[in-house]
């Protein structure tokens, strides 16, 4: 098991790639002709979508890789650059096209396209795979479940309280918390191409 510094930085980087501020406008946008009643159980199944979407690449992620061959070096490499992309865009162009908030006005917009691939993309599932591969101890695996809940907590209190957002968050207050996001994930993503070079190249 690792020590307590790492998984706080696995939980920030989780953090950081799902981005639960800036994906307030989206739940906005794709639930704007529901009822309240409705938006509440969408902000259920989104955060139960998430978690569900993250343990499957915890536990399964893995035997992907190994079944193509792929080493966790070059992973955590291609996971890397996948993170770094995404920390870019965030610095530069946050937010989604519109295209990709094109969807059905029910509460199916909590799998398709909040769920995915907008908060639990390929670069959550690249953190929580490279990460999953640092230990084997049941406790780390635990450790990292429980980081799970707290995004999901965090994804549903975001939600939940949609209309007190509404009222005390600006359009600056997300784009400033999206490019702290890109900048905190960007960081990541350099060490995770750092450490993936080392064992692939054995330095």
């Amino acid at each position: 098991m690792l020590d307590l510094t790492e998984y706080s930085k696995f939980f920030i980087s989780l953090f950081a790639i799902v981005d639960p501020l800036s994906a307030i406008p989206i739940f906005i946008t794709l639930t704007r002709q529901q009822t309240r009643e409705q938006q509440l159980k969408t902000a259920r199944l989104t955060a139960v979508g998430v978690f569900a979407a993250l343990l499957v690449a915890l536990l399964l992620g893995e035997w992907i890789l190994w079944g193509l061959g792929i080493s966790i070096d070059a992973f955590r490499c291609a996971g890397g650059i996948v993170l770094l992309l995404m920390g870019l865009e965030m610095l530069t162009t946050p937010g989604y096209s519109p295209k990709e908030l094109q969807a059905a006005q029910d509460e199916s917009v909590a799998l398709v396209p909040l769920t995915m691939p907008l908060l639990a993309g390929p670069g959550a599932m690249s953190a929580v795979i490279v990460y999953a591969h640092q230990s084997n101890a049941y406790w780390h695996y635990l450790a990292i479940i429980v980081c799970f809940l707290l995004l999901s907590f965090s994804l549903w209190l975001c939600f939940r309280f949609l209309p007190w957002f509404r009222q005390h968050l600006s359009e600056r207050t997300i784009l400033m918390s999206t490019r702290v996001m890109g900048l905190l994930l960007v960081a990541i993503a350099v060490e995770f191409i750092a450490s993936g070079v080392k064992g692939l190249f054995s330095l």
